[in-house]
């Protein structure tokens, strides 16, 4: 493993948030949910379709299918993240999902009124390439990076990640809104940009494939064949986390907050065509303010972190979340949400970027089992995505709106809200540590 805080290394990390955030944006924020809800949406049937002879809300179909899809993350993630670090090869593992997930954009090509099942499998396909790909990306972090520079790391790699999505939404902006000039439809123009996204996906990833080490094994002796080990490996990393008293209080904050910041990331689009019946011209632009802005709320947060301690920036964004659900809930006109757009940008990258290095400080210095750790991240992250849109999705076809089910997401902040202020509470190993977090 090289010396950490290696500029290239870091370079090379944060590529790989360059190139599957082109995924999280076009497929999952802006031009497939546009995309779907349009062809998926007729005078016959209304909003409902019909998938393997059961019928669903169209937007609520999406939201269980990926539920589905980050339910199966959850389930794998722990056993091979533990036998990645038993064998210490992550890498191999990021690059599985990688081309699991851009084989699965470009299979999104295909979709149209007629391939509804073929979509929704290629869709979930895809996020278990995205998600799946992440945990190992994100278990780099403290092999990379001393504890005094995750904070600057972590945001480093979603601000690339964000610079990168912007650039590919916008050269697919101009084949979506002008496809007539390159002799394409509406419906070409969005299936041409799937394929854009798996071509971009798989491309750059190729860099941090190139230069990133394939992880550290375990040094601690194996007598145990690789499956039973990896559970072996889990069992003990989930003993250390109960004796962790940081760590007990931080996941379930995580947790629940988690639940509303992933699924308001998931859902926005979906939200402002249905609701508000917004064009895609406007959701898109919608989007890109979204990213523009969450390009400076992830370095803003980074440098809050460092004057006020990681939990306490924390505490102050997901109040800023709890503010913006409830101006989303009043949101009626394209103006309104644009600026409700604005706040959520400035406190997306923030959250997230935070959340993972503060996660990554509580782990112990110098661990081998990095990925197991982070497999615990990702879970509760997983899980809380499945509770999220299952909730969402439910409370959509129960109340026949999107705009009820956001009452759910009010809850969800509270939750992590009150666990972070718990966690303040917890006494920390040393003055250095204090500042650092708390």
């Amino acid at each position: 493993m090289k010396q950490k805080n290696d500029k290239k290394v870091i370079r090379a990390w944060a590529f790989f948030d360059w190139a599957n955030s082109a995924y999280n944006l076009v497929i999952t924020s802006t031009i497939f949910p546009a995309y779907y809800v349009a062809v998926t949406t007729n005078k016959a049937n209304g909003n409902t379709v019909e998938f393997f002879g059961q019928r669903f809300v169209n937007t609520a179909l999406a939201d269980y299918a990926l539920a589905a899809a980050y339910l199966i993350i959850a389930l794998l993630l722990p056993v091979l993240s533990s036998i990645a670090d038993y064998r210490g090869n992550k890498k191999v593992f990021m690059q599985f999902f990688t081309i699991i997930g851009s084989a699965a954009c470009c299979g999104l090509y295909f979709l149209n009124s007629n391939t509804l099942e073929w979509g929704i499998f290629c869709f979930a396909l895809a996020a278990i390439g995205y998600s799946g790909g992440f945990v190992f990306y994100n278990s780099y972090l403290p092999e990379i990076a001393s504890a005094d520079m995750q904070n600057k790391v972590s945001a480093k790699g979603f601000t690339y990640g964000y610079i990168g999505s912007v650039i590919l939404q916008l050269i697919c902006f101009v084949f979506v809104l002008r496809p007539a000039v390159f002799g394409m439809t509406e419906s070409s123009a969005a299936q041409l940009s799937f394929l854009l996204v798996g071509i971009w996906w798989i491309g750059f990833a190729l860099i941090p494939f190139r230069i990133l080490p394939k992880g550290s094994p375990n040094a601690q002796p194996h007598t145990h064949n690789i499956i039973k080990g990896g559970f072996i490996e889990l069992a003990q990393v989930w003993r250390k986390v109960k004796n962790m008293p940081e760590l007990k209080r931080f996941l379930p904050s995580f947790f629940f907050y988690s639940m509303g910041v992933q699924t308001i990331m998931l859902v926005a689009t979906g939200f402002a065509a249905k609701e508000l019946e917004m064009p895609t011209e406007a959701l898109i632009q919608v989007i890109l303010i979204i990213q523009l802005v969450a390009i400076g709320g992830a370095t803003l947060m980074s440098r809050l972190s460092d004057i006020y301690g990681n939990v306490s920036v924390l505490i102050a964004v997901v109040i800023i979340w709890i503010a913006v659900c409830i101006c989303a809930y009043f949101t009626t006109t394209a103006l309104e949400f644009y600026i409700v757009a604005a706040f959520v940008g400035l406190v997306m990258g923030g959250i997230q970027s935070l959340s993972r290095s503060t996660y990554s400080k509580f782990i112990p210095e110098n661990s081998a089992d990095t990925a197991s750790f982070f497999s615990f991240y990702d879970v509760t992250e997983k899980l809380a995505i499945v509770a999220g849109l299952v909730g969402f999705g439910f409370i959509e076809e129960f109340t026949g709106s999107m705009r009820n089910s956001i009452l759910l997401l009010i809850l969800f902040f509270v939750l992590g809200l009150v666990f972070l202020m718990l966690l303040k509470r917890v006494p920390t190993k040393s003055a250095g540590d204090t500042q650092q977090l708390v």
